[in-house]
């Protein structure tokens, strides 16, 4: 019902939902929404109002009905990851504990710079009825609800007092979104009344707005600066990042690389950034790294870190460098740019690198550098070859990794998150095509794989609907959270599981161990329990939600197993057992810092405490 000739009157829910269908953005010359729709589980906080704007604008953005809030938002984070953050997916909660849930995916999209946004149903806006369900009543603060502990994961938040705090707020948020630096989850509660109060909009406000990603172009001068180090190098290393995806920059690094004859390493949300064949693609880098990464980056006398956050697993705890190596850092974000005393080159990272070749000339390393990387290569590609193989030895996560990676479609995506199942991945998957692995290790979020990989395959199915997305997942994290096995069914999303039953928390124990700890509340054998573990019937459990799968004894077996799951028209489980001790990548880590007692009855903490302290007295590094 409008009011005036430049003004319609609306809820706040309403004129949410109309504009939010009302935003487009411009992919490759072609016009879409900008939100893809969302995922909702509707209680009292949500339902009767956004629920009521939602409806209406059903075939304009779709919604999806999720299990769990947790899960939901990870499925659009896994979306979002996939459309490169180019669209976004909204997840709703109703208050209280659904809203809470959210917190971890909130958490997961924050870490890893991904657009989210998420709606909260909150309190009341006039505190009539307070105490009301599900309210967490704050004495000395009334004001304060459990919406307030987003702000620690969230990029940009906000309660809707009033309807027309929205024409403000609604726009920054997306805008949040959209931006390359400062990417991340936005949240917005929205009390329950004011979500039904109804107020005057502008028309304006509901305008179709074309968006386009903003591409910031460095300074010339840091240009100019950073040049000047590369050509000072005589055993430089690129280390590529996921913003280099992001940026679309996959083609601008190889050239770049090729010019120059610099080596590239990748880091875990990189992993795809250059195919396996590229010459310079000298593998993964840091604690799940490679051998061949690992080498060279200890040797470099530059480190040129394009489109990475330098998280500790990239660089060893920054052990992974010579102490007097410089950095450079190109990054779109200034708080990335500039870390560890790097020389900052802020800008996006295909502007960039287009800008550093042409200041570099016909520069290039030193061809005895180059041959060292190829030397240091071909060695790491001959481990893993042996690593990936089969024979007689028990079935272990690499054996796993290398027969997906043996059997799938080069566009086939693979996702993984938290466990041992992150670094396998990343030490042994051979990139065929740029762009299709998801290990989410920024977060490292137990339960990602299965809500993550429902999201990517419906990204996937946008633009590539006859590949599959393929979810590793081990049986901690599988037990964790496997609802969206029957989401995906439900909504047609067909995923492959490949679920590796190591009988618990594997990876964790083996830390443990590693540590000089006795094996402790890990494994399900080594946990406080009434009888004998047992094993759970994955398969059964997952047909019980609707899908297809099978369980198989031996690696032998999966070739025949993982064929089948390619040509069933729905999500398809394969279930096996892996060894809980044995068939770890052994090589190519660097160091790790991690807590240790400095205090002891256990002489082997004590030795390991002794141990950790000589490697970090060895390996300071700048900022450690």
């Amino acid at each position: 019902m409008s009011k005036g000739a430049g003004t319609i009157r609306l809820t706040m829910a309403q004129a949410l939902v109309r504009h939010l269908a009302n935003q487009f953005i411009e992919i490759d010359g072609q016009r879409q929404r900008l939100c893809a729709g969302g995922f909702a589980i509707f209680g009292h906080g949500n339902v009767t109002c956004l629920g009521e704007a939602l409806y209406e604008f059903r075939d304009e953005l779709p919604v999806w009905r999720g299990q769990n809030e947790q899960a939901m938002a990870m499925a659009a984070t896994g979306y979002a990851k996939q459309k490169l953050r180019r669209r976004f997916m909204f997840a709703t909660a109703s208050a209280g504990p659904g809203t809470t849930n959210m917190l971890t995916a909130a958490g997961v999209a924050h870490t890893n710079r991904l657009p989210l946004l998420l709606l909260a149903g909150d309190t009341f806006a006039t505190r009539l009825p307070d105490p009301v369900l599900q309210q967490v009543e704050h004495f000395h603060q009334p004001a304060l609800t459990v919406n307030d502990a987003f702000q620690s994961v969230a990029r940009y938040w906000d309660r809707i007092m009033h309807p027309a705090q929205l024409v403000q707020s609604l726009p920054a948020a997306i805008n949040t979104l959209l931006d390359p630096a400062d990417c991340g989850p936005a949240f917005l509660g929205l009390p329950q009344d004011v979500q039904g109060w109804a107020w005057d909009y502008p028309l304006a406000f509901f305008e179709e707005r074309v968006h386009r990603i903003r591409r910031q172009a460095p300074d010339a001068r840091e240009i100019v600066d950073a040049a000047d180090l590369i050509r000072s190098a005589k055993r430089p290393v690129m280390i590529a990042g996921g913003g280099v995806q992001y940026s679309g920059a996959e083609a601008e690094l190889a050239r770049f690389a090729e010019a120059h004859d610099i080596p590239v390493v990748e880091t875990i949300a990189g992993r795809a950034n250059l195919d396996f064949t590229h010459r310079l693609n000298c593998g993964p880098v840091g604690v799940t790294g490679s051998n061949s990464a690992n080498h060279l980056s200890a040797d470099a006398d530059l480190i040129i870190a394009v489109g990475t956050r330098l998280q500790d697993f990239t660089t060893g705890s920054w052990t992974a460098f010579e102490g007097d190596a410089k950095l450079i850092g190109i990054n779109v974000a200034r708080f990335d740019a500039a870390k560890h005393l790097g020389l900052a080159v802020v800008g996006d990272a295909k502007l960039a690198l287009d800008a550093l070749g042409e200041a570099l000339a016909d520069h290039k390393s030193p061809e005895a550098w180059v041959k060292r990387a190829s030397d240091e290569v071909t060695a790491w590609n001959a481990y893993v070859d042996d690593n990936v193989k089969l024979g007689n030895r028990p079935a272990s996560y690499a054996q796993a990794v290398g027969a997906v990676n043996r059997l799938c479609d080069e566009r086939d995506r693979v996702v993984a998150s938290a466990g041992g199942l992150p670094a396998e991945v990343t030490a042994n998957w051979r990139t065929r095509s740029p762009g299709t692995v998801d290990v989410e290790f920024g977060f490292s979020c137990m339960g990602y794989e299965i809500s993550g990989a429902w999201g990517a395959r419906m990204a996937q199915m946008e633009t590539e609907p006859d590949n599959d997305t393929i979810a590793f997942v081990g049986d901690g994290s599988y037990m964790m959270l496997n609802s969206d096995i029957y989401s995906s069914v439900l909504a047609g999303h067909k995923i492959i599981i490949v679920l590796c039953d190591n009988g618990g928390f594997a990876v964790i124990n083996k830390l443990q161990n590693n540590t000089g700890n006795a094996s402790f509340n890990n494994l399900l054998a080594d946990c406080r329990l009434a009888g004998e573990p047992f094993a759970v019937d994955f398969e059964a459990h997952a047909k019980a939600m609707g899908a297809d799968g099978e369980t198989i004894s031996s690696m032998a077996e999966f070739d025949d197993a993982f064929a089948r799951a390619k040509a069933s028209q729905k999500t398809y489980i394969i279930s096996m057992k892996v060894d809980a001790h044995e068939g770890w990548t052994g090589e190519g880590h660097a160091w790790w810092e991690t807590g240790i007692p400095a205090i002891s009855s256990r002489e082997t903490v004590n030795a390991a405490r002794e141990e950790a302290e000589a490697t970090r007295a060895k390996f300071q590094r700048r900022g450690v």
